[in-house]
């Protein structure tokens, strides 16, 4: 009987496939990359056309070891690694390291971790994808330059220990560029005219100004809006018009992996990173009990919003038996892909909708239920009728004001039952949730006034990113790609580029700093367009329609010219000293604003005889002013306890908890 070998990427992976396979199958795991550029050098030879120099990782050589023994053995080695460039570049050094066994290696694909799927990918095995492998390759290459070629830079002209990346920077750039427009906002105040109305049977209603003299209601101040009170005081209010109409809402997609990510951050408060690691322990196999390890969803890093035949026909069917016959659409429902995807994988779905997230709730941990369910959910609800609303809309005529109020009534829930829908701004309700009835009413028909209520409102800036935005807007910048969102967005916090604050992004002193840096100079690198073309054209790359090493001399030929500039103009912030008014209260030589590991501080001009220092802050005018030490305040900390202290930061004093940075509650 021949011997087999299948190396997978993960421990966890290689533990289900063992129960599909049998004893002629050796189940391996490399965990991860087994090669990759040296840490200690570039690694790349820019002379001859970027060819990277791979090496073995330090920490792999053992394992490596132990698969080269075993396939001396083997008839037949599948590699199996994951299904995309990542994983086709791993199997693809592994292929390299066995080198002489060529002509028994397979590449073979597992889009879910099923009996069936296992089955038919061995039956079918195919050759190791070296567009994909070339697309992973331009992408490191490019990453490695970037990143080996700017960090330098910043060591010398900032502090040591920074680093720039190339899709990174340009997602802290789309922070800093955010802030920046919601610190210039400047608020309007608006007021908005309410009537509170009875017909002549039914409870009160109440209806908002809409329109004067036939052009929207625009009222600025209080003081108008007391005109108008006035003015409508002992008006005939009359229902001029009602419209009734049917509203379908139709079901959302099943999960990409950019949507997962969004809503997990909006509904279930994971940080993408959370996501992507629930979903591949989902992926990879969980023990069911009896059932042993089993994977419960398909590949988690897809842009495609296809679902396979056979998958639809088991949820119809499911629908079908669970919620009867009105629930099931008369043909399959088709969902429209977004423009270049790679659509190399089904949307992420369960492997079986049979296994209904409370049954097998007992064998998963909170977050893995949480994350289940969400996707279960939308699966399901993908393959149901629409839902279907009546929805009221009645003009109410006051003298030259009309007054309008809207009622949605649901007729038929359809896939609400199952996934209520997707909030795609901070604050949105569902349409569903917001049920309205109104009285019997009839043109014609006179209204009792019951109150005319003002309210002042204010415009507001756009919201700051949070995880569910920024993800939305990289998407439809084409920055990054599915897979790589976010370990993006949490290597620009590890870095200290960028910081939550409560529930969203914002740009710290060290980020805004080397932003302004890196877009002074490297104004085509960091530019969104030119990022988005690159992610495009390692997408032809993987096509097999460009050359990678013509993809990267594009890119080096714009940055060499961007960088040998750098060097010799970019501002050298370490010995940069900036005066200010302020006198050393020690030797009373003037303070001046330098730059440190921590950040900007006032120093003395004094130094290295004078070492005292300060920090400071501005005030909104760019005045700068000496922070006093924290004072404790009254109260605690309303998460943890601990005391709460006064703090000094860009925009004046404010409360922050004692126990920063393990406690980041702040309070105006």
């Amino acid at each position: 009987m021949s011997k087999s070998i299948v190396i997978v990427e993960s421990p966890a992976k290689a533990r289900t496939l063992k129960k599909y396979l049998g004893k002629d199958f050796t189940v391996m795991a490399s965990v991860g990359h087994v090669r990759d550029l040296p840490k200690s050098t570039l690694g790349i030879d820019l002379e001859k056309n970027f060819e990277p120099q791979y090496v073995v990782i330090k920490d792999k050589k053992k394992i490596l070891s132990e698969i080269k023994k075993a396939a001396r053995n083997a008839d037949h080695i599948y590699l199996a690694s994951d299904p995309d460039r990542e994983g086709e570049a791993i199997a693809w050094h592994i292929a390299e390291e066995l080198d002489g066994k060529k002509t028994k290696i397979y590449r073979v694909l597992f889009h879910e971790i099923t009996q069936r799927s296992v089955q038919n990918a061995l039956a079918h095995p195919e050759q190791v994808n070296l567009h994909k492998v070339q697309a992973q390759q331009a992408r490191r290459v490019l990453d490695r330059i970037v990143g080996y070629k700017i960090s330098p830079l910043l060591w010398e002209k900032v502090r040591r220990g920074l680093s720039a990346g190339r899709v990174q920077s340009v997602t802290v750039r789309l922070i800093a560029e955010r802030g920046e427009v919601i610190q210039a906002f400047v608020q309007e105040e608006f007021w908005t005219i309410a009537a509170q109305l009875t017909g002549s049977s039914g409870p009160p209603f109440t209806a908002k100004l809409h329109s004067v003299k036939g052009k929207p209601a625009k009222i600025p101040s209080e003081e108008k809006a007391l005109e108008v009170v006035q003015a409508l005081e002992g008006t005939r209010f009359e229902v001029q018009k009602i419209e009734k109409k049917g509203k379908k809402r139709n079901p959302l997609p099943p999960f990409t992996t950019s949507k997962l990510e969004q809503e997990a951050a909006r509904k279930i408060q994971f940080t993408p990173k959370k996501t992507m690691m629930i979903a591949q322990q989902l992926y990879e196999g969980i023990d069911l009990g009896e059932e042993g390890p089993v994977g419960l969803i398909t590949y988690m890093r897809t842009d495609s919003t296809r679902v396979g035949p056979d998958a639809q026909q088991e949820i119809r069917q499911y629908v079908q038996a669970r919620y009867g016959p009105d629930y099931v659409p008369e043909k399959v429902n088709i969902f429209k892909n977004r423009k270049n995807i790679q659509d190399a994988h089904e949307a992420i779905r369960p492997s079986a909708v049979s296994r209904e997230p409370e049954a097998i709730r007992s064998s998963l941990h909170k977050d893995q239920y949480l994350l289940y369910k969400l996707i279960w959910n939308r699966t399901v609800a993908s393959q149901m009728n629409p839902a279907l609303l009546d929805v009221t809309r009645v003009d109410i005529q006051a003298g030259t004001y009309l007054f309008r109020e809207t009622a949605t009534v649901m007729r038929f829930p359809g896939f609400t039952t199952v996934y209520a829908g997707e909030q795609t701004d901070p604050g949105a309700k569902d349409e569903a949730a917001q049920e309205k009835t109104l009285p019997p009413l009839q043109e014609g028909q006179a209204l009792q006034v019951v109150d005319l209520t003002k309210k002042q409102h204010f415009t507001q800036p756009p919201p700051h990113y949070n995880e569910a935005l920024l993800i939305k807007e990289m998407e439809e910048l084409g920055i990054g790609r599915p897979s790589t969102y976010h370990t993006i967005i949490s290597t620009i916090q590890d870095r200290k580029y960028v910081e939550k604050v409560e529930k969203h992004f914002e740009i710290t002193e060290l980020g805004s700093v080397v932003n302004e840096l890196l877009v002074h100079h490297f104004p085509d690198v960091l530019n969104v367009e030119f990022t988005a073309k690159l992610e495009e054209e390692l997408d032809e790359i993987e096509e097999g329609s460009k050359e990678w090493v013509h993809a990267v001399q594009d890119f080096y030929g714009i940055f060499q010219q961007r960088l040998e500039k750098a060097q010799i103009e970019m501002k050298d912030l370490k010995r940069e000293e900036i005066p200010t008014a302020i006198v050393c209260d020690r030797c009373e030589k003037p303070m001046v604003i330098r730059w440190g590991k921590n950040g900007q501080f006032l120093a003395c001009k004094g130094y290295p005889d004078c070492r005292n220092t300060k920090e400071f802050v501005r005030d909104q005018s760019g005045e700068v002013s000496v922070v006093q030490k924290e004072v404790e305040a009254q109260g605690e900390c309303e998460r943890c306890g601990h005391a709460m202290v006064v703090k000094h930061g860009r925009f004046g004093k404010f409360l922050a908890c004692s126990k920063y940075p393990d406690c980041k509650f702040t309070k105006a």
